[in-house]
């Protein structure tokens, strides 16, 4: 078992005057430059009024500037084979860019300009929340994320992560050119920002571009607003859904530690454990010894606020009970019965593999980085989190399991004949 590291063949991470932070490495093995933009600002800002807002936000950011039109920025991108995009998540949002080295520069130009100058033109507002709203509703015609809808509702309640990233059919038609602009200015801000740049660029080079595109970029008198992360109150609870499917859905699951808590590295070696690939104990008990599953699996999420430990199965409508009580019979097996050595290791080995491999681009390196930077963990935690996976005991990754596994969330969707008696 190896503990991977990003390349350090040569970096520089530093401050500019505004308070933007800037990490530059070099890494020449390809003639490739990708860069990511971070600002802490997701789902966390967003209220129940104002719910998709920073997703409707970025989605516009390259959809014109002060300068350029949507259709001039993709020419100048696109000419060149470059990529430029922007997005936002539960607890940040980014710019993200990749080109050639020569065109870096150009590109990343480009990139600052729709960060600081997003012109918002009110016929692309009007078709981005169209596209937005046909999106909801097709999600309404797919059963898993129906049943998921209304999990995370009943586990969160009014707690931002409770929201669609998307916001609602109400909540976007609400929104207008002046609330993107005031949400904007109020977040996107160099002081509370993270400019990572990873390939075949000099360090200094690098840092030098940043401080003559944002540099300038004055910060703020006021604070930037903080994120709305309240405590979640743990509670049983259980909502079944009739909708007429070729399958049923049965998701469980459980309010979990959020990223800087002492459980998060068990935590997340018992979702390996549980849910990842084809010799994971959910796919094995569940699907290849009960025939139980068309598909089945686990996840736990990386959170600032509290998180989610969520095991799922589709399965034939008649087989609903019998799968739930599949799900409820292995998480209770993680509390009362100790995972073997072999098992222990087994999922320390398939976490760190796949940790390792998803560090194998510029754009990957970048994008983990930023992130750690902008969750408050600092790059550091790239190698902290790999020797807090290493060093899990058994006894460690019980006892996160009993504290965790305790009140479960249950959504269940299929035919009424099937699932109305699961009530």
């Amino acid at each position: 078992m190896t503990v991977s590291t990003a390349p350090k063949q040569n970096s520089i991470t530093t401050h500019l005057g505004n308070g933007l932070k800037v990490i530059a490495i070099e890494n020449p093995v390809a003639d490739i430059v990708s860069a990511r933009v971070f600002l802490p600002v997701g789902q966390g800002h967003e209220t129940p009024e104002n719910a998709g807002i920073f997703s409707l936000l970025t989605s516009l950011l390259t959809r014109g500037t002060a300068h350029r039109s949507s259709l001039e920025i993709a020419e100048a991108v696109e000419y060149v084979g470059a990529s430029l995009g922007a997005d936002s998540a539960s607890d940040y949002s980014l710019v993200s860019v990749k080109t050639v080295s020569a065109d870096f520069e150009k590109i990343f130009t480009l990139a600052t300009e729709i960060l600081r100058e997003p012109s918002f033109p009110k016929n692309e507002i009007d078709l981005e929340r169209k596209l937005t709203i046909q999106g909801l509703r097709s999600m309404q015609e797919q059963p898993f994320s129906v049943a998921y809808k209304y999990f995370r509702e009943g586990m969160y309640g009014n707690h931002p992560y409770g929201f669609s990233s998307m916001g609602t059919e109400e909540t976007l038609i609400a929104m207008d050119r002046d609330a993107l602009l005031e949400a904007h200015h109020q977040h996107f801000r160099p002081d509370n920002m993270v400019v990572v740049i990873v390939g075949r660029i000099d360090p200094e080079r690098a840092v030098a571009l940043v401080d003559k595109l944002l540099g300038s970029w004055a910060a703020p008198q006021d604070p930037a607003p903080a994120a709305r992360l309240p405590e979640v109150e743990s509670h049983a609870y259980r909502i079944v859904t009739p909708q007429e499917t070729n399958q049923a859905f049965v998701i469980l699951g459980y309010l979990a530690a959020p990223v800087k808590d002492p459980d998060f590295a068990a935590l997340k070696l018992l979702s390996t454990h549980l849910g990842n690939g084809l010799s994971s104990r959910l796919f094995v008990e569940l699907r290849e010894k009960q025939g139980l599953a068309y598909d089945v699996s686990a996840f736990y999420p990386t959170r600032l606020g509290p998180s989610q430990f969520v095991s799922y199965i589709g399965t034939a409508p008649e087989n609903t009970s019998i799968a739930l009580d599949g799900l409820q019979s292995e998480l209770r097996r993680l509390c009362e019965i100790p995972l073997t050595a072999k098992e222990l290791q087994v999922a320390k080995n398939k976490m760190l593999g796949q940790y390792a491999l998803g560090k194998q681009t510029n754009g990957q390196i970048a994008q983990l980085l930023g992130w750690y930077e902008i969750l408050g963990l600092g790059t550091e935690f790239d190698i902290q989190f790999q020797a807090d996976v290493a060093a899990v005991t058994i006894e460690a990754a019980q006892a996160a399991a009993k504290r965790c596994f305790v009140d479960s969330y249950i959504s269940i969707l299929g035919p009424a004949t099937a699932v109305e008696a699961l009530r």
